[in-house]
């Protein structure tokens, strides 16, 4: 960011210029936490008896809304709600009925979610007249047990209704799987058929060293250049151009006639062209996932009724957004590469 630019920030903060971090990346893309709660307990995501913030301490939906329309104001184009799993969040839908204002005026282009896909059974037509079109449903197998033992709590049945019921609602499907070693990396091409052949994308993501789990990482992670490389053997994989504005890379399978999705945090970091900036669900903004630095929103969103604290609070965040991420996962590194887990800062 210039000299200037700061300059005139400082002065006239209410001429709500577009955010552009040091690099000069536009940031157009926010993805807000709604709850750290989760009916899940996935072994790469959290531990299994987890601590989970004080509800006091959570945005409430109407500050949830404030928030998502002053980004809007600031030129974001897409926001994404995550968790934890945001649709166990009371009364969700009430914030994505009020943010779809900003769809019918343009100025936002869409809003999504990411989902286990739990509860979309009895929530997914109402994702659809609030004006989502497209959700990622997180599923790592195919398999009853296994799906079992990932998620320590979920049941793979009620998340295929869900996936039925949303594609029944009208939605468009992205399926997300953490690829883990000894796990389900014999599965990949399984999955990768089924979610093509139901007219859905596929996208594999390595797992990332966030927050302490109950086990070793350096046990879970597969690289996805390994993945990429076993299913050159077995597809014929084209590059795609697609972009959807996160950090996935895509390849058309020929041989399936679908879209497969790479997300390489470690193997292949996507830091270069980054977008994106998360907001916890207590108001904190991380302007990296790999990173601890973080500016407090909620201070200002509570502190008065206009916005112009907080709209200098993020300006002044997203000048100090790094180049990139530090993560690294090998034997000598078992710890996280930052403490928080992904519950907290949201998928």
């Amino acid at each position: 960011m210039t000299t200037v630019d700061n300059d005139i920030r400082l002065s006239t903060p209410t001429t709500n210029a577009e955010l552009v971090d040091p690099f000069g990346r536009h940031v157009n893309y926010v993805r807000i936490s709604v709850t750290d709660r989760c009916d899940f307990r996935c072994v790469y995501c959290m531990a299994e008896n987890m601590n989970f913030l004080p509800k006091k301490e959570l945005l409430s939906l109407e500050e949830l809304d404030r928030l998502c329309s002053t980004f809007v104001e600031l030129g974001v184009k897409k926001i994404r709600i995550t968790g934890g799993e945001p649709l166990v969040r009371k009364n969700i839908i009430e914030l994505f009925r009020s943010l779809s204002r900003h769809l019918e005026t343009g100025q936002l282009e869409e809003m999504l979610v990411t989902t286990n896909g739990s509860q979309l059974t009895k929530l997914a037509p109402d994702l659809y007249s609030a004006g989502v079109r497209r959700i990622n449903v997180s599923i790592d197998t195919l398999d009853a047990d296994k799906f079992h033992a990932i998620t320590r709590w979920g049941r793979l049945e009620q998340v295929l209704e869900g996936i039925k019921a949303a594609k029944q609602a009208g939605l468009k499907i992205k399926l997300n799987a953490v690829a883990l070693k000894g796990v389900n990396e014999h599965e990949i091409p399984t999955m990768i058929e089924w979610a093509h052949d139901q007219g859905m994308d596929f996208t594999l993501i390595e797992t990332m060293p966030l927050g302490d789990i109950d086990g070793d990482r350096t046990d879970q992670y597969l690289p996805l250049s390994k993945v990429r490389a076993d299913l050159e053997e077995k597809y014929t994989l084209t590059p795609n151009e697609y972009k959807t504005g996160g950090p996935a890379r895509y390849v058309d399978i020929k041989e399936t006639g679908g879209r497969l999705g790479f997300i390489t945090p470690l193997t292949h970091n996507f830091c270069e062209s980054c977008n994106r900036v998360r907001v916890t669900c207590t108001g904190e903004m991380f302007m990296c996932l790999g990173q601890d630095d973080n500016a407090d929103l909620r201070t200002p969103l509570r502190a008065q009724e206009s916005n112009e604290a907080l709209k200098q609070a993020i300006y002044e965040a997203i000048d100090r957004k790094p180049k990139g991420h530090d993560f690294i996962i090998d034997r000598n590194s078992k710890a996280p590469a930052v403490s928080r887990h992904m519950s907290v800062t949201g998928g």
